[in-house]
């Protein structure tokens, strides 16, 4: 039986000594916003899918903080998101850094 890491070293992966960063994901430091890739909402594959409770929760923050009401039957996963872009946009509100 080989080990599946064996492979990877025998494959040309780098390794401890070579250059650090090209096995790491993600940036080094936080990017701005320009720099991250967009979808429109309505896109989305699973758009159509429920509101999770997390995108409630916000936007119940976010439409408070507005003095909006915004009906939760029926809110898809890409209507919270739009509601939300919208209301930070008019509140200033952004989200917490977990």
């Amino acid at each position: 039986m080989t080990n599946p890491m064996d492979d990877q070293t025998q494959t040309g992966a780098p390794d401890a000594g070579a250059d650090a960063d090209a096995d790491m994901l993600g940036a080094p430091s936080p990017q701005s916003p320009d720099d991250q890739l967009e979808r429109d909402p309505e896109n989305w594959t699973t758009g159509d899918d429920p509101a999770t409770e997390a995108q409630k929760s916000y936007l119940d923050r976010l439409a408070s903080a507005a003095g909006e009401q915004i009906p939760a039957e029926g809110l898809t996963k890409a209507k919270a998101s739009e509601h939300i872009d919208r209301l930070q946009s008019a509140t200033g509100m952004e989200p917490r850094e977990s």
